[in-house]
């Protein structure tokens, strides 16, 4: 156990933050510096706790905290990360301060007590949803899990349902809906293997309901119970319309960490319980899995490719992406889970720069619809660039961190899976149409007809015509979001054994419970191929 509770404090940090956000008296100003630095402080903490971290270590789990909750249930309160919860912990640290400093202007105040009261609620709420994401991956008790789990839908509700776009009303309740079905399904799944378990006090334990010797009828219904809680989340196909109605009703910052932090626990939660605690179960719905992995792929990029609305669009490419990441998952080989752990981080920072530098570009241009624009580049060319890099990170352009990933799981998944493999490499290409067709369509070409260049002005600097407002380039506070996506993008590009160091012994403790293909990591065989030469 660790001697300084690294996880609790950064769970309670963010929620604590935000209760003064919301309740201590003060201008809006002063409650978003507070939550932006109470965010940037809890990055710190978690920073100083990864280099606890020994990726030497042979135990599961690190950095573990337990204490008795409720031990007449056998339900305790019981913390620690492996390698893929780790890095997924990272991920939301770093890019809860990046939201919210991209949701600066989100709600706007208007000098009343309403408003203030109604922008500080946003920023606790964008704040609270930190501590329900750190505790979701750090669980390590399953019932924890679950608390966890569903808690995060009420600040998503909230920021969804009050502060979304003009059907905010319908996309809250829809993913209320579909959250909560998949959610009470687990929940049954939660109490039945509890109760098939040892149980006792610490009857809820991942590492005691791990290797429980199940009948296969039995087994295959509690990993339907928790693989459809997670389907549901992840999303996959035909459990995913939930999602483009949230993402695009949705603020911005809403989106990037629904689509970027929170959906990430459905793959997360496929690794973590339904390979570990079902591991035969999930041998056999194997090809059930993959099959719907490869209609996620492909059926999310097309739905991609013929959308108008721009963050409509952006939210179909997830769906294909977390095909990916599942075809990886459930290819059962170390080099295919190493890619798909490393995707979800990946998928994380590229979709937030999708979405956030969209929200850019419609904040300028007042229309999510892609026929609004057209020549844009020479609107707000420092825009335009960023916006491309995150374009081209969407398609994995290689030299950009989504490359490796995705290659990881081609090939992961080819040795047992190669049908599914062929079919999904589909993806790639569809992947580029999307991207570019966007890209294309909003960024060059001639000016919109509804923007008049001013006499005697450059071109970026053209005014609306209707209200003769500056169309201004990147300022200083988008070019702070917008400078550690990029970073990110680049350093994992060139250097993804900085995550994948940490990644890999995570992996080959979860595949350990199925029947693998391979048993040696990627890092590893790269090393034997070069010292082969």
């Amino acid at each position: 156990m660790s001697t300084i509770p690294w996880l609790t404090i950064l769970a309670a940090l963010p929620l604590l933050g935000s209760l003064v956000v919301a309740f201590a008296p003060g201008t809006v100003e002063n409650a978003k510096r507070i939550a932006l630095g109470t965010s940037i402080v809890t990055l710190a903490i978690g920073i100083v706790a990864a280099l606890q971290f020994d990726t030497a270590s042979s135990a599961q789990f690190q950095l573990g905290e337990y204490a008795e909750w409720i031990p007449q249930f056998g339900v305790s309160y019981a913390m620690g990360v492996d390698g893929i919860a780790l890095v997924l912990v990272l991920m939301a640290l770093v890019l809860t301060p990046v939201c919210l400093l991209a949701a600066w202007h989100d709600v706007p105040d208007e000098g009343d007590a309403v408003s203030a009261r109604r922008a500080k609620a946003y920023f606790a709420l964008l704040l609270s949803l930190e501590t329900f994401m750190v505790g979701v991956f750090a669980a390590t008790d399953v019932f924890l899990f679950y608390v966890f789990f569903e808690a995060m839908l009420i600040p998503v509700y909230f920021l969804i349902g009050r502060f979304g776009g003009a059907r905010r009303q319908y996309a809250a309740m829809k993913f209320l809906l579909f959250s909560l079905a998949g959610g009470l399904i687990m929940l049954v799944a939660v109490i039945a293997v509890y109760l098939q378990g040892p149980g006792g006090a610490d009857g809820f334990l991942v590492s005691r309901l791990t290797g429980l010797d199940l009948d296969p009828t039995t087994e295959r219904l509690l990993f339907a119970g928790f693989f459809l809680a997670f389907a549901v989340k992840a999303p996959m196909v035909p459990v995913h319309t939930w999602l483009p109605d949230a993402a695009t009703e949705a603020t911005p910052a809403t989106a990037t960490l629904l689509v970027g932090v929170l959906d990430k626990v459905g793959t997360f939660g496929m690794i973590r319980f339904c390979l570990q605690l079902f591991p035969g179960a999930s041998e056999w719905a194997t090809p059930f899995v993959i099959a719907l992995a490869v209609i996620s792929v492909l059926y999310g990029a097309l739905l991609a490719i013929g959308q108008t609305d721009m963050m409509r669009l952006i939210a179909y490419t997830s769906v294909s992406h977390f095909g990916f990441i599942v075809l990886g998952i459930f290819a059962f080989t170390n080099v295919g889970g190493a890619g798909s752990s490393l995707y979800m981080l990946n998928h994380g920072f590229s979709t937030a720069a999708l979405f956030l530098f969209a929200a850019m570009l419609v904040h300028r241009r007042g229309s999510k619809r892609i026929p609004d624009y057209g020549g844009w580049q020479r609107v707000t060319p420092g825009l335009a660039g960023i916006f491309l890099v995150a374009s081209m990170s969407g398609l994995a352009l290689p030299g950009l961190a989504s490359f490796v990933s995705e290659f990881l799981v081609y090939v992961g998944t080819y040795p047992t899976q190669p049908v599914a493999a062929v079919l999904a490499t589909s993806g790639i290409i569809l992947a580029a149409l999307y991207m570019l067709l966007m890209y294309k369509r909003v960024m060059t070409g001639p000016k919109p007809e509804s923007l008049a260049l001013e006499p005697g002005m450059v071109d970026e600097r053209w005014r609306k015509s209707s209200g003769g407002t500056v169309i201004a380039d990147l300022s200083l506070r988008e070019k702070l979001v917008a400078a550690p996506l990029i970073a990110a993008f680049l350093v994992l590009g060139f250097y993804p054994n900085l995550a994948l160091d940490v990644i890999n012994p995570a992996v080959d403790t979860s595949l350990s419970h199925v029947s693998t293909a391979d048993t040696s990591p990627p890092a590893a065989d790269a090393a034997a191929e070069g010292s082969s030469k």
